[in-house]
């Protein structure tokens, strides 16, 4: 038979657990994926691919060069050719257009106060860096599917090493499931 305070040291354990775990959410799981799509689209014919036109919109320097661009398109290259896609130079079935920028921004967070007498408010800093990846179908001049990921990080340059996985995650989920 257990202790009666033994028990009490496991709850508050698991509360304390749970608390970190609410408190650390934002940055542990600060990477956003939403993705829009035409839901009359025949996905299925969409066979070929070419990127066109993508451009970054960052004020910082670490963002803003050649080397990011390879790297993102190097990326939508890999992951679409994995989903059975084909890279092509002429008459593509889809035109990948893509945008990634970050901008500074500032959070309010609020946490209970000491023994749960009132509430503590903390303005946290962070860099939001967003990358829109546009499938456009050429024949009918349209946008067809879109996905967009953000990462908040408190150093734009950390963005850089998210990269890979901002593409990754938004094209995991093309083509998209219909319901």
């Amino acid at each position: 038979m257990r202790h009666p305070h033994c028990r009490s040291l496991v709850h508050t354990s698991r509360t304390i657990l749970l608390s970190l775990a609410l408190l650390a959410g934002p940055w542990v799981f600060a990477q956003k994926v939403t993705v829009e799509f035409d839901q009359s689209a025949d996905f299925a014919k969409y066979k070929t691919f070419a990127i066109r036109n993508g451009q970054l919109n960052s004020k910082n320097p670490a963002l803003n060069s050649e080397l990011v661009k390879k790297q993102i398109e190097d990326d939508i290259r890999r992951d679409l050719t994995v989903r059975g896609l084909t890279e092509v130079s002429e008459r593509p079935d889809l035109n990948v257009v893509y945008h990634f920028g970050s901008a500074r921004k500032t959070e309010l967070e609020t946490y209970p106060g000491w023994r749960g007498w009132g509430t503590r408010v903390v303005r946290v800093p962070y860099a939001e860096g967003t990358l829109v990846i546009d499938l456009r179908d050429p024949s009918i001049h349209s946008l067809v599917w879109r996905g967009i990921a953000s990462e908040e990080k408190s150093d734009p340059a950390k963005i850089q090493g998210k990269l890979d996985d901002m593409v990754k995650k938004s094209l995991a989920k093309y083509p998209p499931n219909k319901k």
